[in-house]
């Protein structure tokens, strides 16, 4: 399973991609990745996209992509992924999902996850869906995950990794940055941090 998520360089992943996204919790702040998005990044995500064979959310990210790409023609690379391949929701309270192609899990998310792991061909994916990837890396689900870092601190708003949580060690698969100062970094899990005395 892939996660895939841009963050600011502070860490934050609320309203990256427009002023009204979301502004829960008073945030004012959204639309911050808009002035660094270039041709370079944007051909990474569309790879990344093109790779996926099933799509995972949560319930707000679902909506969210659903009332955009899920209207989008399929000229479009992304839309064309999104609206073709499965898409699975971990929600327990939707129950007539729109977007079509879409399943919603019910019951132990566990174990249903474990189930659409061992079927799906070669990638399940998870974007934004910010709670899903902290309970999916808690849990051991992650197999590798991406990570857009915009050279900007938004000083505000939802963070990725909160201030208490499980400690991870990584391993570093690929990193590259655009010419708008993007930096794209592909990490493995690897286990628990180590923790030594300096010397």
């Amino acid at each position: 399973m892939e996660g895939f998520r841009h963050l600011s360089l502070d860490g934050v992943m609320q309203g990256c991609g427009g002023p009204d996204e979301d502004r829960s919790g008073g945030f004012e702040r959204g639309g911050w990745i808009t002035p660094y998005f270039d041709d370079e990044g944007g051909a990474f995500i569309v790879d990344v996209y093109q790779r996926a064979d099933a799509f995972l959310f949560g319930r707000r990210t679902y909506e969210l992509f659903g009332s955009y790409w899920g209207k989008m023609a399929d000229t479009n690379p992304i839309a064309t992924a999104l609206n073709s391949r499965p898409k699975y929701v971990a929600s327990t309270t939707l129950t007539e999902p729109q977007w079509s192609g879409t399943a919603v899990l019910i019951g132990d998310l566990a174990a249903r996850i474990r189930a659409l792991k061992a079927e799906t061909g070669r990638e399940l994916q998870v974007h934004g869906s910010g709670k899903l990837i902290q309970w999916l890396l808690a849990n051991g689900f992650i197999d590798e995950i991406n990570v857009l870092i915009f050279p900007v601190i938004v000083g505000q708003g939802a963070r990725l990794f909160p201030t208490s949580g499980p400690d991870i060690a990584l391993s570093l698969l690929v990193s590259q940055t655009t010419p708008s100062g993007v930096t794209i970094q592909t990490y493995r899990p690897a286990g628990r941090p180590r923790y030594e005395t300096a010397g």
